[in-house]
Order: C-alpha cells, then sequence, then structure tokens
C-alpha cells in the first residue's frame, strides 16, 4: 500500500486482490486510464512470486506506486472497494473482512458452491456486495435477452449452451454458462438441478424435452466464448459472444466498482449496474 496524493471528493480508493493474475493485470492497467478510481493496495496469496513486486510493472503500465501484499486485513478498510478475481476460498475471506470493516466489494470470482453463495448473501445484509460471473456490459445484456427468447420459444426448442476458454480456465463450466443456464431454466419454469447434461457420451438415447445441455471447451488462449443454442425442427437461433480482450471485464469490473460506492448494504449484480433488474 501507499499514499499516491489526496484523493479529491469523487476518487474512491480501489483494493484489488488477485492482482497478479490475467485479469488483476488488466484491471491495475486500465485503472491507470480513470482519475476518478485510485489504486491503493494490490494483492496476492502469501508466498507468491509476485509479493514485493510494483503492480503496475506487473500488469506492464510501469510503475504505478503500489506494492503488492499479502496483509489483507490492512489493505480492506473503510470505504475502499475490493475488486477481486481469484479462487472462492480467498473471495469468502475477504469478503468477510469487507463486512467487518465497512468496505465494498466487486466479485468476478466463480465457482462458489452452494453454502458459499449462501454465506455471501448473509454477509451482503452488512455490507455492499456485487457478484457477477461476467463482468462485460454485453454479457449482461445477453443475460436479459436470453430470458426473452426462452420465454418467446418454450419448451419446443432444444437449449445447449457451449462455452470456450483458455486452457488455465480452473473451473468448469464457466460461471457465465452456468448463469446462462439458470436463466433459462428459470424462464421455462424447470430446475436446473433436474433437467442439467454437463456433455454427453455413450449412448444415451434420444435427447428428453427438457434437458439443457451445457458444454465445456479448453484450448488455447481463447478469452471467452458462450453460444446458447435453441434448436427445434427445421430451425435454430443462436446467440453468441464472443470477448476478445480481457478488458472488456476490467472496465466492465470498474463501472461495477463505482456503482457498488454509492449504494447500500445488500447484493448487486451487473443487472443492476446497467438498469437492467
Amino acid at each position: 500500500m501507499t499514499d499516491r496524493g489526496a484523493p479529491t471528493a469523487k476518487t474512491i480508493d480501489v483494493v484489488v486482490a488477485g492482482a497478479a493474475g490475467r485479469m488483476g493485470n488488466r484491471i491495475v492497467a486500465c485503472l491507470r486510464d480513470t482519475p476518478d478510481l485510485r489504486l491503493v493496495a494490490a494483492l496476492e496469496a502469501p508466498g507468491h512470486g509476485a509479493l514485493g513486486r510494483d503492480a503496475g510493472e506487473l500488469a506492464g503500465v510501469g510503475r504505478v506506486g503500489v506494492a503488492v501484499g499479502s496483509d489483507a486485513a490492512a489493505a480492506i478498510a473503510r470505504e475502499r472497494v475490493l475488486i477481486e478475481f481469484s479462487v472462492p476460498e480467498a473471495s469468502l475471506e475477504h469478503l468477510r473482512l469487507v463486512a467487518r470493516t465497512g468496505a465494498r466489494a466487486v466479485i468476478g470470482t466463480t465457482g462458489f458452491t452452494g453454502p458459499q453463495r449462501e454465506e455471501i448473501r448473509e454477509l451482503a445484509r452488512r455490507a455492499s456486495i456485487l457478484v457477477s460471473p461476467n463482468m462485460s456490459v454485453a454479457v449482461n445484456l445477453a443475460f436479459t435477452l436470453l430470458a426473452t427468447m426462452a420465454k418467446a420459444l418454450g419448451d419446443d426448442y432444444d437449449v445447449e449452451i457451449m462455452e470456450t476458454h483458455h486452457r488455465f480456465k480452473k473451473d468448469a463450466p464457466s460461471g457465465t454458462a452456468l448463469r446462462m443456464a439458470e436463466i433459462v431454466a428459470e424462464a421455462l419454469g424447470r430446475d436446473l438441478g433436474q433437467v442439467a447434461v454437463y456433455g454427453r457420451q455413450g449412448f444415451p438415447g434420444e435427447r428428453p424435452k427438457h434437458e439443457i445441455g451445457i458444454l465445456s471447451v479448453r484450448s488455447g488462449d481463447v478469452v471467452g466464448e458462450h453460444i446458447a443454442s435453441f434448436g427445434t425442427l427445421g430451425e435454430r437461433l443462436e446467440l453468441i459472444h464472443r470477448a476478445h480482450s480481457r478488458d472488456t471485464f476490467a472496465r466492465g469490473a470498474l463501472r461495477a466498482a463505482r456503482f457498488v460506492a454509492a449504494q447500500p448494504p445488500g447484493l448487486y449484480s451487473m443487472q443492476d449496474v446497467l438498469g437492467l433488474a
């Protein structure tokens, strides 16, 4: 942490957790071009090789005067906004600090379990927390379009969701694909736990009418691609989103930080940021 000068009245102090990761790097880089947001701390796990290095140099944008550290308790303070893309366990630990200190949070981490999601809902009673599996503005518009498509097309169309990401992604399916499946299931009045199929092999027989297929592909350096396909006899309609740069997600996260900084305690999503909720 460092003091980079007195903030203006409109400046929001930002803490980036997972600062040495792919998304953390891009958030740090994009913060250079946002005068209303000020990087005050960059976090990584204890023992990480990036500890002590300048966060800007790690991001390839030159020195920013903020060294990567591991003391989350010192970094996460009242009125600051935590932006985090990491792993569920670390994110939950940091969210507990957010709720305890009066900070705020924007969480892009995916892979939370049911009990972990429930704990986040409880923590949001005491803090302003925004959680989204995808910070892209276009993807969140796609979520709204997806619900409209599912309701209009109904049960006569088979729904398949396909996602492709880089070989380094640890969780599958992606949080975005799961959210797409949840939206479709809700729109069609189905229990996703009962109708979801995560890939097929062998001789599964004819496709059941209410099934929702979810397929994950891992390949090279693909930033992210999601396809929601609605098919029936004679035609198919697809909703496709392709991300060409992680800056898309970083800029969305910064937009979310501005939003959550002005909100009372509660659990928010990018749908709230865009006025689509």
